[in-house]
């Protein structure tokens, strides 16, 4: 299920004529979306292959913005499924196909640092994120924003 396809409130609803004018949407996405659409969405890596779906959005609660988008991939009805912290920054949200793109292949996810539902890491701890913006290339947010 996609982001329109959870849409109660039609945020992304077509209005105008497609091909007239810049966007013919309105409402505020693709830019600025709704945290409860965007739960369950798909996430794919770039070559097309299915790696789970977003089960939580993790929000910093001293700055605001988010942080993590916690994905699930493997296992079989719930069963055996291993949890991924995904930074934001990581994830690209493709409009065209109306899921989430991240750039690691199947294998590489199954070797990213994870965990399960029943034990969930301390996403505060410094060395724990480090090592998660370092598995994905990317830089925590606080070392992008000058204080």
């Amino acid at each position: 299920m996609n982001y329109e396809e959870r849409d109660a409130y039609g945020m992304y609803k077509l209005s105008g004529t497609p091909g007239v004018g810049p966007d013919p949407r309105h409402g505020p996405g693709p830019h600025l979306m709704g945290a409860d659409t965007l739960i369950g969405n798909d996430i794919y890596n770039k070559d097309g292959e299915d790696l789970g779906d977003v089960k939580e959005i993790m929000l910093d609660m001293r700055s605001g913005r988010v942080s993590y988008a916690v994905l699930s991939f493997g296992g079989f009805l719930g069963m055996g499924e291993k949890l991924f912290a995904v930074p934001w920054d990581a994830l690209k949200l493709d409009t065209e196909n109306k899921r989430f793109t991240l750039g690691v292949n199947k294998e590489q996810l199954e070797g990213a640092p994870g965990f399960d539902k029943n034990h969930w890491p301390d996403m505060a701890d410094v060395a724990w994120e480090k090592g998660i913006h370092d598995f994905y290339g990317t830089k925590p947010y606080t070392d992008t924003v000058s204080v």
